[in-house]
């Protein structure tokens, strides 16, 4: 371990009653799974999250303490947050914000219902949750918060409206609180992965099926011949990363004296954050339109 790596985990320790206590919520695959058994093996006291009953007995097998947690349910929330500060004995150094889905679909194809669903889970629940968190952080002078964005929070890409929205939002929301709560020794971060080994793409053609009357839309042709594609085995998408790469992100977020206020993972993180900035309206537009085309979704 080199000399930054172990004034990290000195700081790191340097906690109320010398707790090292974190809640990763979104625990039952992908990233939020990597994170919380990689926390845990590091010497944290990691407090996953899940929904499902089976996935919340599989994780207390593998020997992490789980609470139950629906994000889209206002109860559900005050119900963790509460068995959370109750377990930690109100000493929080960390909340690493994963919990999430992705509606696909054309914006002209969802309902408000199922966009006010899709920013109940990816924003309000974690809103609420950070707000319920914050006193105890207040109380102790310190406190790490990390918000698990995307960057799909930086560009847009067609057909994942909702879910851009939802990160746009997000980013908002730790820009803002970030400046809110500077000089409170509180620091707010965000981790903005591209492309990450999960089953992020799997779940997200769920919920096109679930919410979108595909055979009914103007699109149906397109999302058709997207499932079509979505559906075959094969390999990642270019520049894709396994979860230990957010995990390396978190680390340096949960550890540095200086935490970072956002955490580029995976190659197109970093270049569109930067075409963004240096390419006109109408330029990015036709990038990004060839990117979606290129990944086989409908354009």
């Amino acid at each position: 371990m080199g000399k930054n790596d172990e004034a990290r985990k000195s700081q790191a320790t340097k906690t109320v009653d010398g707790q090292r206590n974190v809640l990763v919520t979104g625990c039952s695959s992908g990233i939020g799974y990597c994170v919380a058994h990689g926390l845990r093996a590091r010497g944290y006291r990691v407090f996953a999250t899940a929904r499902a009953a089976e996935d919340i007995a599989r994780l207390r097998d593998e020997g992490l303490e789980v609470i139950a947690l629906e994000l889209a349910d206002p109860a559900s929330v005050q119900a963790c947050a509460e068995e959370f500060l109750r377990r930690a004995e109100h000493a929080v150094y960390a909340v690493f914000h994963n919990g999430a889905y992705g509606q696909a679909g054309a914006l002209e194809d969802i309902s408000r219902a199922v966009l006010e669903q899709q920013f109940a889970a990816n924003v309000f629940g974690w809103h609420q949750l950070t707000n319920l968190l914050l006193p105890a952080m207040r109380r102790q002078g310190a406190g790490r918060i990390i918000y698990n964005s995307s960057v799909l929070g930086l560009i847009a890409l067609p057909f994942r409206g909702s879910y851009n929205a939802s990160k746009f939002a997000l980013e908002g929301i730790a820009d803002t609180q970030r400046l809110e709560l500077y000089g409170t020794g509180i620091t707010v971060s965000l981790i903005e992965p591209g492309p990450v080994e999960s089953a992020f793409r799997k779940n997200s053609l769920k919920t096109l099926r679930a919410h979108v009357d595909i055979s009914g839309s103007v699109h149906h042709k397109k999302y058709q011949n997207a499932i079509r594609r979505m559906e075959k085995v094969g390999p990642a998408a270019p520049f894709t990363l396994p979860p230990e790469a957010v995990l390396k992100k978190v680390i340096h977020a949960l550890e540095s004296r200086r935490p970072r206020a956002r955490y580029p993972v995976t190659f197109p993180t970093y270049l569109f954050s930067v075409l963004r900035r240096i390419l006109p309206t109408r330029a990015l537009d036709r990038v990004l339109r060839h990117v979606a085309h290129g990944e086989g979704k409908p354009e």
